[in-house]
């Protein structure tokens, strides 16, 4: 386990009201000790979110969801943009930047950040909800801050010195990136101060994990984060970060994402090859169990359910297009995988089947404090995963998955998943939240797309 928090953080992350829970044992030193709970903006507005539209969001998450343990609220891309509408004609768009070459919050979307109050005034009134906040941010330095040559901080560095004027993110114009020098380790310790003045609990850095990956900039981000004084959760993306890099990105970052961005699609639709399918998450998921640790999650993306945006070549904003059985499968998946569960869909639009997805405490212990999950068959279409809780009665936990469009007959003893220290359990549904009696065997009929996830006790 990796230990990022000396005595100062500590304190920080007590005051901050952290949960220690891990896997094996409490540890209070861990930041992000339970995989991270929350809703994230980008589905449901993308670059367009305003601040009436987040704070509304924030209400819903903390009158309805926030004592099921969902408490962070994230903005993401382009908060600095005054006209994001126009992001497909880079050249007209209009950057929100202070006199030290940071980015502010755009004054027209977020009126609360007028008269340099940046997103304090907003962080304070998700603090007041009893939740958490979080924004997102590229990799790198603002090009309008290089071309104005401006002093970092108070160092004696310039922009200039910082700047790697050849490295501009593949999809995404805004920045330069940062070289590996004390000019650039001083950009980064300025930007996290500025973020850590500003109640940021929760730093969502783009273009950094892969596409490409750049582990020297993970490295002086976490730095700079350990200098601002200010305990803050690190999330790295995009995917997939590859395996090879487990190692610095769990030093380093509290999550980090697997995959390509995950939409609502169940299997790979041609011509939308850079958009992951929730079947194609199969394999992705199981190739990271073993990294799992408190402190240290694997990130499978959004959870896109219920009102979202439109997406890349489609016109309109739509409900989720994944099936009921679809959205319990993928959400099963998720949380006996542990992975972090950032809603992103509209929560002002969020209906009674939604809510039930999201409310269902049975699920949400299993994400939130189990272990030894992995996946331990696949036979054809059929998945199966297993993990044990961490935390209350002892129990295991069994998922059954069918990836076949046809239904799926099951008739298998407990023993055959390796349950073999009894011949049977009592058992419990966790998505009908139905006790089942006691059992030696589980007898279903899975539907095409669907699953089971059960918890097993002597």
């Amino acid at each position: 386990m990796f230990i990022r928090m000396g005595i100062k953080r500590l304190c920080a992350a007590l005051a901050l009201g952290l949960v220690v829970s891990s896997g094996v044992a409490e540890d209070s030193k861990t930041l992000a000790p339970t995989p991270p709970m929350g809703w994230n903006s980008w589905d449901s507005y993308g670059l367009t979110v305003t601040e009436a539209q987040f704070r509304a969001n924030m209400t819903v998450l903390a009158a309805q969801l926030k004592e099921f343990g969902w408490q962070f609220v994230v903005v993401d891309e382009g908060w600095y943009l005054q006209n994001p509408e126009n992001a497909s004609v880079p050249e007209a768009l209009r950057y929100t930047v202070n006199l030290r070459g940071q980015y502010e919050p755009a004054a027209n979307r977020f009126p609360s950040s007028v008269n340099g109050g940046g997103f304090k005034p907003l962080s304070d009134a998700v603090h007041d909800e009893g939740l958490k906040f979080g924004i997102h941010i590229i990799r790198g330095i603002p090009k309008k801050t290089v071309l104005a040559n401006t002093r970092i901080g108070r160092t004696k560095y310039r922009a200039s010195f910082a700047a790697d004027t050849a490295d501009v993110c593949p999809w995404n114009p805004d920045n330069f990136g940062v070289k590996t020098n004390a000019a650039g380790q001083a950009w980064y310790d300025a930007l996290m101060k500025q973020y850590a003045s500003w109640g940021v609990d929760y730093l969502k850095v783009d273009c950094i994990a892969s596409h490409p990956y750049k582990g020297a900039e993970i490295r002086m981000i976490h730095k700079a984060i350990e200098r601002s004084g200010r305990s803050m959760v690190l999330s790295l993306s995009p995917g997939p970060t590859s395996l090879e890099n487990v190692a610095e990105v769990a030093k380093n970052a509290q999550l980090w994402r697997i995959s390509n961005d995950v939409w609502d699609h169940w299997d790979t639709e041609k011509g939308k090859e850079w958009s992951q399918s929730v079947k194609g998450q199969f394999p992705v998921i199981a190739s990271w169990a073993r990294f799992v640790e408190p402190g240290s999650w694997p990130d499978a993306d959004m959870l896109p359910i219920g009102q979202l945006r439109p997406v890349p070549g489609e016109g309109k904003p739509r409900a989720s297009r994944l099936t009921t059985d679809e959205q319990r499968t993928m959400i099963t998946l998720w949380a006996i995988a542990r992975s972090p569960l950032f809603i992103g869909g509209n929560l002002t639009q969020m209906d009674d089947a939604m809510k039930s997805l999201l409310t269902n405490p049975g699920v949400i212990e299993m994400d939130q404090h189990s272990v030894e999950s992995g996946q331990t068959e696949q036979s054809g279409d059929m998945v199966v995963w297993t993990s044990k809780s961490s935390a209350g009665t002892p129990k295991k936990y069994l998922a059954v998955f069918n990836l076949s469009d046809a239904p799926l007959h099951i008739d298998r003893a407990y023993a055959e998943y390796g349950f073999v220290d009894r011949a049977q359990y009592k058992v419990r549904d966790l998505w009908q939240r139905k006790e089942l009696g006691v059992q030696s065997a589980l007898t279903v009929d899975l539907p095409p797309h669907g699953s089971i996830v059960l918890s097993l006790r002597e």
